[in-house]
C-alpha cells in the first residue's frame, strides 16, 4: 500500500512558482507528523516544512518567506506552495512522515533519519 504519493514537480524559471502535493494514507494523515524534505545533487537531505496533525506548521527559516505548507482534509493531502523559486531550490522533493510522533512535530525539522516514511520524490528544477 502506497503511504505517500507526491505530484507537482517540474521545471520553472527563476521567480516562478510550483505547488507540490502529497496524498497521504489515512493512518499517517491522522497520526503522523508530515512534511517535505529535499535533496540536491551532492548534498544531504534537508527538511523544508512540516505540518502536524492539527495543522500547525514549521517552515525552514531560509525559505519561509517563499514556501508554505498546508494540510487539506479533502483528498487527504499535504500541499507545499513555493513561490519566487531560485536555482538553489533545485532538488528532489520528498514527502515524509514520522509515524512515531503521535502527530506532533515537536523539535521542528529534525534529521532525515527520524522520518520513517518517504515518498518516491518529485523533481523540481529551477533555471536561471
Amino acid at each position: 500500500q502506497v503511504q505517500l504519493e507526491e505530484s507537482g514537480g517540474g521545471s520553472v524559471q527563476a521567480g516562478g512558482s510550483l505547488t507540490l502535493s502529497c496524498v497521504v494514507s489515512e493512518y499517517l494523515f491522522k497520526y503522523a507528523c508530515l512534511g517535505w524534505f529535499r535533496q540536491a545533487p551532492g548534498s544531504e537531505r534537508e527538511g523544508v516544512a512540516l505540518v502536524d496533525r492539527i495543522g500547525i506548521t514549521t517552515v525552514k527559516s531560509s525559505v519561509s518567506d517563499r514556501f508554505s505548507i498546508s494540510k487539506e482534509n479533502t483528498g487527504r493531502r499535504i500541499v507545499m506552495q513555493m513561490s519566487n523559486l531560485k536555482p538553489e531550490d533545485t532538488a528532489k522533493y520528498y514527502c515524509v512522515a514520522d509515524s512515531t510522533s503521535a502527530g506532533d512535530c515537536t523539535g521542528g525539522l529534525r534529521v532525515w533519519r527520524e522520518y520513517n516514511y518517504w515518498g518516491q520524490g518529485t523533481q523540481v528544477t529551477v533555471s536561471s
